[in-house]
């Protein structure tokens, strides 16, 4: 039999397994529940009958699994082509190819199959510690490798399997490491497409954390309770006042009782003079974690849209595509500002409407407060955030609602956060004849202030509400500023109150936002490396615009130079005279000699070993000296496991301070 055919040992077929179950690990939080199963069981019923001693399985049932797969991606997501669909097939098909694996050629590719389906995961998760993890991943997949070159292993103690396994996961962990200067310079050289490689169809009915363009009861708390970043922010100048972070998203204005939303269509189009006595204009870049929405931030108000986006006329940006990826671009904001002094009829319609027959009990309220306020908009104002300030108080635990949930939570309930106060609010206001609307987008952020940047977490995620004023056109109110103060002023965690619990502890999140400068260099670095950053790579050598030929040339000329001084570092290494067991021999002589008694230069082990034993008896030395006598004299070629057993052995060798002593005193006498 070949040794390509050769059948899998037990070690073999279970580092195999490994490494198939390692690969599909990253996607099996992501994928359906049906999948994930799916997978994980055939994983785990293929590794216990194959332990069990099971027989190859029959063509006869796997055909069947294999055409069954790609009909349920098709039933599930549509179709098979995007990164979803994709992942899942891939997948799959390789749990599948696990129940023929039964030959090292099987294995071969269910490893080739393996790296493939593990950097996959890579279109979700471009995340430095997600990418090292991964990374970490391949040492077991060329572990795997190293195994099937490998000589099966005779012994099944489990001393000698551990040995056998650690041993080659070291060489595969030591043979990463020395690739990464290879790695680096294909990296930054290999010319780059002008678009992702990956740029296949996502499946837009999945999005990825982020503002939609909905609010309903639980859809702001998910982000609320999501400490992971979504944009980062580098000002040109110095960093507004925290009370002025108000960063813009959806401007949600249609109302049916239990959800808002945003009506009419993203590319309403920018209204130049909407903005009116601008103050306080500030200049920054927002770097944008990948959301699959199109909702772009920007302080508010945006004075312009970036780039390859539109400002609606309700002030939100809008990307031209779904942000798949990390986006970077700059913004102007004027901190203080007049927006829509002049309102149409249309507008003023769409912003006073309440739907019928909900929330009857805040009607009654809010048509009270328009009688005893005699008409005056800023009285009304005042009175509903005074009573927030006075009744309620801010919390993310918050019981279940009816269909009036604007009347639970005005008179029954009295606890909530931000999401409920712009919804009653914005509510209050329409019923009582002042236009209005909610705006989602977050509040604060942490400033690095050793990167000299303000990363804003999805827990910074925030509704506020904005009231349309004769005179003063729309203007900004926060009612939940009237509720929890320092939820504005110093940040979510500390308007939790009593719901703290769902956050980590502070100074761990302390710690995780000054560790961010990491996140964001690797951002910069790595995953924003694109093809324009590399064909400014040689600039400073008179090379404007590096064509591919330019980057061709320069990585033959640097990974040349990276191989002959890798020849060179191996060639330089001094070679150790003898074979493996002469080697460890030889230290083991070395260690002796360096307590001070050497081995004579016509003294064999049997004699030096006797020698040893007239001083004083070492039973573990004794026993280290007669395996080597009986691997070097009783066998023509010993076993490469008997040899490196004893080579453990002689590394492991420790002589006591004492002993030394003796065997010093025994030798002097001697001589």
């Amino acid at each position: 039999m070949s040794k390509a055919a050769a059948r899998l040992t037990p070690l073999q077929f279970s580092m195999t397994a490994a490494s198939v179950l390692a690969a599909v690990l990253p996607h099996l939080l992501r994928l359906p529940t049906l999948f994930a199963l799916l997978i994980l069981g055939l994983l785990v019923g293929r590794f216990f009958q194959r332990s069990l001693g099971g027989a190859r399985i029959p063509t006869l049932l796997r055909l069947p699994l294999v055409l069954l797969v790609p009909v349920l991606v098709v039933v599930h997501y549509g179709n098979v082509f995007g990164r979803e669909p994709g992942s899942a097939l891939a997948c799959t098909m390789l749990a599948l190819k696990l129940l023929e694996t039964e030959t090292t050629r099987d294995a071969h590719a269910a490893v080739a199959f393996s790296c493939f389906v593990l950097m996959s995961a890579l279109l979700f998760n471009s995340g430095m510690a997600f990418t090292l993890v991964l990374c970490a991943a391949l040492a077991l997949f060329l572990s795997t490798l190293l195994q099937l070159e490998l000589r099966p292993l005779a012994s099944t103690r489990p001393v000698d399997l551990r040995r056998r396994i650690t041993g080659s996961l070291r060489v595969s962990a030591l043979g990463l490491v020395a690739a990464i200067p290879l790695t680096l310079c294909a990296f930054i050289f290999l010319p780059r497409l002008g678009s992702p490689l990956w740029g296949a169809p996502t499946d837009t009915a999945v999005a990825r954390t982020g503002l939609g363009d909905s609010m309903d009861p639980s859809g702001l708390q998910e982000l609320l309770i999501d400490d992971s970043p979504a944009f980062r922010v580098s000002f040109d100048g110095a960093l507004p006042a925290r009370s002025k972070l108000y960063w813009r998203g959806p401007v949600l204005t249609h109302f049916d009782g239990q959800v808002w939303k945003r009506a009419g269509h993203v590319g309403e189009g920018q209204q130049r003079d909407a903005v009116a006595q601008t103050a306080d204009v500030v200049n920054y870049e927002v770097t944008l974690e990948p959301s699959d929405r199109r909702w772009l931030l920007a302080l508010d108000v945006p004075l312009a849209a970036p780039e390859n986006a539109t400002r609606a006329s309700d002030m939100s940006l809008v990307a031209a595509k779904p942000v798949d990826e990390l986006l970077r671009y700059r913004a102007s904001s004027a901190l203080h500002y007049q927006l829509n002094t002049q309102l149409s009829d249309r507008e003023r319609e769409r912003d006073l409407a309440t739907p019928a027959g909900f929330n009857p009990r805040a009607q009654a309220l809010a048509t009270q407060w328009r009688n005893d306020s005699g008409g005056d908009d800023n009285a009304i104002i005042r009175a509903a955030l005074d009573l927030f300030h006075r009744d309620f108080f801010y919390s993310l635990t918050v019981p279940e609602s009816g269909r009036n949930a604007i009347d639970d939570f005005l008179f029954e309930t009295h606890k909530g956060f931000c999401q409920h106060y712009s919804s009653a609010f914005t509510f209050l206001m329409r019923s009582a004849g002042i236009p209005a609307r909610v705006v989602t987008g977050y509040q604060g952020g942490y400033f690095n202030k050793l990167g000299n940047y303000l990363v804003v977490r999805q827990s910074d995620a925030h509704a506020w509400s904005e009231v349309w004023l004769q005179g003063r056109g729309w203007v900004r109110v926060d009612p939940t500023a009237a509720v929890s103060p320092e939820r504005i002023e110093l940040g979510a965690r500390a308007g939790a109150g009593s719901s703290v619990a769902w956050y980590r502890p502070d100074w761990l999140a302390a710690l995780r936002n000054q560790f961010d400068i990491v996140n964001r260099g690797w951002n910069s670095l790595i995953v924003q490396f694109n093809m324009l950053r590399q064909q400014s790579l040689l600039t400073p050598f008179g090379i404007d615009k590096a064509e591919y030929y330019d980057l061709i040339w320069v990585l033959i000329g640097s990974s040349t130079l990276l191989l002959g001084l890798y020849s060179w570092w191996v060639l330089r290494r001094p070679r150790a005279r003898g074979d493996a067991l002469d080697v460890a021999y030889s230290a083991l002589c070395g260690k002796l000699a360096k307590i001070g008694v050497p081995r004579a230069a016509n003294e064999g082990p049997v004699s030096f070993a006797t020698r040893l034993n007239g001083a004083a008896t070492d039973p573990g030395l004794q026993v280290i000296f007669d395996r080597y006598v009986s691997l070097r004299y009783a066998h023509a070629l010993p076993a490469s496991d008997a040899v490196r057993e004893f080579t453990a052995s002689v590394r492991a060798l420790r002589v006591p301070e004492a002993l030394a002593k003796i065997y010093r005193k025994g030798v002097q006498r001697a001589g």
